[in-house]
């Protein structure tokens, strides 16, 4: 089923460990827990992945290429289940929240009983199920905490900058902090809807029963943060295991990847650092208005760029295309050959990982500020919800390697196409943006050391294998 595992089967050898991943189906949540879950296989433990049958297909179509390498004789094992039907609404502008999603976040609660049973049928086969699952499946996984050789642990897929002021405030701020940081901190008000407000809390009285937590980062980027996570205050004693990032870091591996995308061969022919790379993630929806001003700022720029344009992913997106933005008339003419718009599904990490690329204008979802740490390559920020806000001040106000092209205290202002002008220039061509790329590329170059064989995260990673295994 795909090039990225096996398909399941009936037949489930004994085993002396088990690890049983159980992601979310947002494509960014999926994302991380199936490398998460390659990276594991690595150590010769039997993975089980289990999803909707939907949401399976759709992380195998968009990762036929850029799964990190993998254990070949000891494959992921997939295991998709039905789900009663939901309606998949149209991405709407007017909600910054992908709110068109919450049916498909509401339709996993499924799941509980059919994953109860699969982790039960391990059980009784294996000395110790390890059961890593994202936060928001704490209700799926309820049941297998009565399970005397069963041990779950949270992965949790946004940064450890944003976790950790989530979980600060709702302690009630267990020690200070500094005012001033304080001051330029964005705020939580409207990162998410009411309506996935009230799912998460429908997650929380089914957490605190787990042995630990699992991040997608690296004290090299986010140290203080994770020593913040780790405080008595903070975590109750639980364990945790800073192991990412999941996603390549070797420039020289990305640039020779197999069936290279049209838009590498474009990036080929152009200068080394004089590209922007232009995406907003797989849960943004712009209005025309706001289509239009970038545009205008993009190509008044006269920078050259990459631009991805599309809508929102549907809840089940095989249900019907995702919308095309509406781009003025005559603009792709206009920009021909400086300016190349992609209407699909784009190799990310492989733009980013180009020579050609110097800067990237993002929404700044954990994978997206991940992948482009890892390849050096600094970030106009615009944050859309959820844990967006916090990453862009990382990027911006901690890491120091980003402009900011919209902060979260102005949320629901255009962004206009002078804006968006003056920080693609601001950071492609001028001293300023050639700065941060060399903050960025030194950033780059600790987290490869970190992830190589005599590196932190791979000490963290043993760490956490040897904990599972012990």
């Amino acid at each position: 089923m795909g090039t990225c595992g096996a398909s399941a089967t009936n037949h489930l050898p004994a085993a002396d460990v088990v690890v049983v991943v159980v992601p979310f189906v947002a494509q960014g949540h999926l994302n991380q827990l199936l490398h998460l879950a390659r990276l594991i296989s690595t150590y010769n433990i039997p993975v089980h992945f289990v999803n909707t049958t939907t949401h399976s297909r759709q992380l195998h179509s968009r990762n036929r290429d850029s799964c990190p390498p993998s254990n070949a004789s000891n494959p992921i094992i997939f295991h998709e289940f039905d789900i009663p039907p939901f309606a998949s609404p149209s991405p709407n502008h007017a909600n910054r929240f992908p709110c068109h999603l919450q049916p498909s976040f509401e339709s996993t609660i499924h799941l509980r009983g059919s994953v109860s049973g699969l982790i039960s049928t391990f059980s009784s086969a294996a000395r110790r199920v390890a059961v890593v699952h994202d936060f928001l499946m704490a209700y799926v996984v309820q049941d297998v905490h009565v399970i005397p050789n069963v041990e779950t642990y949270i992965f949790n897929p946004l940064s450890a900058c944003d976790s950790f002021w989530r979980v600060w405030e709702r302690l009630g701020r267990p020690f200070p902090m500094d005012p001033e940081l304080l001051k330029r901190l964005p705020s939580e008000e409207e990162t998410f809807s009411p309506e996935f407000a009230e799912f998460v809390n429908f997650q929380q009285p089914h957490v605190g029963f787990h042995v630990g937590e699992l991040f997608d980062s690296s004290r090299a980027i986010e140290g203080v943060y994770i020593e913040y996570l780790e405080r008595q205050e903070m975590n109750d004693n639980k364990k945790i295991w800073a192991i990412g990032p999941f996603n390549h870091v070797d420039k020289s591996l990305v640039r020779n990847s197999k069936n290279r995308h049209k838009c590498l061969q474009w990036l080929d022919l152009q200068p080394s650092n004089s590209v922007i790379y232009v995406s907003f993630g797989t849960t943004t929806t712009f209005s025309d208005e706001q289509i239009k001003e970038l545009a205008i700022g993009l190509e008044r720029s006269q920078q050259r760029f990459i631009w991805v344009a599309r809508a929102s992913d549907k809840g089940d997106v095989f249900d019907d295309e995702a919308k095309l933005a509406d781009l003025p008339i005559g603009f792709e003419e206009q920009v021909e050959g400086r300016g190349l718009v992609l209407r699909g599904w784009a190799p990310q990490i492989e733009i980013l990982g180009h020579p050609a690329t110097g800067g990237f204008m993002s929404h700044c979802g954990w994978n997206s500020s991940m992948e482009s740490i890892s390849m050096g390559v600094p970030v106009a920020t615009w944050p859309m919800h959820s844990d967006q806000p916090r990453n862009a001040f990382l990027i911006t106000q901690v890491l120091k390697i980003g402009l900011v092209v919209n902060d979260w205290e102005h949320r629901d202002e255009l962004v206009t196409s002078e804006v968006v002008e003056d920080v693609v220039k601001r950071l492609i061509d001028s001293g300023e943006g050639e700065e941060m790329r060399k903050r960025a590329a030194k950033l780059a170059d600790t987290v490869k050391r970190s992830v190589a064989e005599d590196g932190e995260v791979r000490k963290e990673t043993d760490s956490f294998i040897s904990y599972i295994s012990r």
